[in-house]
């Protein structure tokens, strides 16, 4: 009987090791300490503040809106109206809106409005507000003041005609 052999395959020559893993593994470790080392930044803009509209007469309103204060509260000061708290106008809180009365003995000029995030000691944005001579328009909106005459004798009278022609109707299907 022949003898067999347990003989092993011929061994391959080990193949080379990419250095690809080794190079990924440099960069993430570079990058880690390049991100330890930076200084944390907020996440959120610098505010941005706004009176709209910017100019207004005494006893008239103003919208007050800012953004960016990271904060879901905030509250604007000025000479020209008292203390207003801002709420967050959606859910990440990174708009805040309120409305404030312009005091009817406000003195005209320019009058700073302080918005502050988070309330005192918080980041300040300021803006101006300009408060004019004259009362503020109230009734109709200031709707009639650019309407001719004869624009406003139309419309009344469209508007007549209209009611007339409903209590005709109205009585019609009474009688019938």
């Amino acid at each position: 009987m022949p003898a067999t052999s347990l003989a092993q395959p011929p061994a391959t020559a080990p193949r080379p090791r990419s250095a690809a893993p080794r190079r990924l593994m440099t960069a993430a470790a570079a990058a880690l300490i390049v991100a330890a080392a930076t200084p944390v930044t907020l996440a959120h803009a610098a505010p941005s503040a706004s009176v709209s509209p910017t100019a207004a007469a005494p006893g008239g309103r103003v919208a007050l809106n800012i953004t960016g204060c990271g904060t879901k509260a905030a509250r604007v000061t000025s000479t020209a109206f008292s203390e207003v708290r801002l709420t967050p106008g959606n859910l990440e809180a990174t708009n805040l809106f309120g409305n404030a009365t312009v005091f009817s003995n406000a003195n005209p000029g320019t009058h700073r409005v302080t918005f502050e995030c988070g309330g005192p000691g918080g980041e300040r944005v300021s803006v101006s507000l300009q408060v004019t001579t004259g009362a503020a328009r109230g009734g109709t909106g200031g709707s009639v003041g650019s309407m001719s005459p004869a624009q406003i004798a139309v419309g009344g009278t469209l508007a007549v005609g209209a009611l007339v022609g409903g209590v005709w109707v109205l009585r019609r299907r009474a009688a019938a």
